[in-house]
């Protein structure tokens, strides 16, 4: 968003005096150079002062200066007529002297602005905030307005945009298109899918990270590459990991290892299958056998531990560093949202972004990452329309089942530490896309202390 920034007016040339016909005679004439403000660097003529969102500083307010005004002596600022006595009255000089000396003041609560130059900055600010409601509107209207399924003229950031499909045929064509239609028909509610009408080989997909899981409320994003010999051997597919590895099947290289696709090993029906198999089918196992609640198990060799103590424990804290790399992941995509997919990333964020706050307050009491919030603390924390059906909130699941849900080691760990960290860059974050933030604000201004 742009915003208009308000900065200290640069005086000019011009001097005002005081008339002798005004003042009495016998009265020193004093004169006053509006130039002398402009040599205090910095300062700030307005609490009014706005940034652009996207420069906001991890503070919660801006503080303004005063600006010093001088009076000088008559030698200091010489009359261009030359008589001093011939002073007119300038309506329009008189009130800007008032709006610069007087600047800082806070009128009381019902005091009317009858001088123009108040009036004005009261316009100013009205419209002002006028403009940050239209902004958060269209983030809105653009988040709703944002199919699950469409078609784009060309990717510039695919990760397969330079690899080249080589000749194809009309049966490859007409084989890329039913699936197509398919993604458009039967695609759950938590993927979105974007594919190029220049380049049918490419597509991309958001997946939504499933509820009950270390990755609720994630954005998570893929590219698919269909090679001329589809749909005899699977598609490519590449996770934009951030450099991440948040999951043993999705490593930070952007490699994906699913029995779909051939990157694992798998028989029957776990393989691809020219047939029958589908781009439908790879989105939704990526989203239901990766994205699990434990996938510390989806590693080779320790799905055997599944039922003993220790590889609980062990699946527990990898749910701790996995929840931390899927908030890493939410500040990647909402300061490199891509192609495609900005007004998805921000309207989904500013949506889910006080669910997301409340579930990292949860985990910081030592509660279980991927555990329900109460709903008790999803109802102290609402006041935004958005939907009471979030990924991390749960009226139906019952108290007990909530409270035997807490992390049995029980230990302050790095991992508060770094989410103390994250939740103060998500809360900044948030707050940009005009999510709900109001509570989390206020309880750091309550403590003084970053919120945690």
């Amino acid at each position: 968003m742009d915003t208009e920034c308000r900065g200290p007016q640069q005086g000019g040339s011009s001097c005002w005096a005081t008339g002798a016909a005004a003042w009495s005679s016998s009265q020193q004439k004093r004169q006053r150079c509006e130039g002398s403000s402009s040599d205090q660097v910095g300062s700030s003529t307005s609490a009014s002062v706005q940034m652009s969102e996207s420069e906001l500083p991890d503070t919660d307010y801006v503080e303004n200066e005063e600006e010093d005004y001088y009076m000088d002596d008559d030698d200091d600022c010489d009359d261009e007529n030359g008589d001093d006595s011939e002073y007119e009255f300038d309506e329009a000089d008189f009130n800007q002297q008032l709006a610069d000396k007087f600047d800082d003041l806070d009128l009381p609560p019902g005091v009317e602005a009858t001088v123009p130059w108040l009036q004005k900055l009261a316009a100013n600010d009205e419209q002002d905030g006028a403009s940050d409601e239209l902004v958060e509107d269209e983030i809105t209207r653009k988040y709703k307005a944002f199919q699950q399924f469409y078609t784009v003229q060309n990717f510039s950031d695919h990760h397969y945009a330079n690899k080249s499909v080589g000749k194809t045929s009309r049966e490859w064509a007409k084989r890329i298109q039913h699936d197509w239609k398919l993604l458009e028909k039967d695609l759950p509610a938590s993927i979105f899918v974007r594919v190029a009408e220049d380049r049918m080989d490419l597509l991309r997909a958001a997946i939504i990270g499933p509820k009950g899981t270390p990755y609720h409320d994630g954005l998570f994003f893929f590219d698919a590459h269909f090679t001329s010999n589809y749909p005899s051997e699977p598609p490519l597919v590449y996770y934009h990991s951030g450099g991440l590895r948040l999951n043993p099947n999705l490593y930070n290289c952007g490699k994906v290892c699913l029995s779909l696709l051939g990157t694992w090993s798998g028989s029957g029906c776990e393989k691809w299958n020219s047939a029958h198999s589908t781009m439908l089918q790879v989105l939704v196992s990526i989203q239901a056998l990766i994205l699990n609640e434990k996938p510390y198990f989806n590693e080779p060799g320790y799905a055997g531990s599944a039922n003993t103590t220790t590889g609980q424990q062990h699946s527990v804290e990898y749910n701790k560093t996995t929840f931390l790399h899927s908030c890493r992941t939410m500040l990647y995509s909402l300061r490199r949202p891509p192609e495609h997919f900005g007004d998805l990333v921000a309207g989904h964020f500013r949506e889910r972004g006080r669910t997301i706050l409340a579930a990292c307050k949860h985990y910081l009491e030592g509660n279980m990452v991927g555990s329900e919030v109460p709903e008790e603390e999803e109802a102290e924390y609402d006041g935004t329309g958005a939907s009471s059906s979030s990924s991390s909130s749960s009226s139906s699941v019952p108290k007990k089942q909530q409270v035997m849900r807490v992390d049995p080691l029980g230990r302050r760990t790095q991992f508060t530490d770094n989410l103390k960290t994250l939740f103060e860059d998500l809360l900044m974050e948030f707050n940009v896309k005009g999510a709900d933030t109001r509570k989390f604000l206020e309880d750091k201004v309550k403590k003084n202390l970053p919120a945690a």
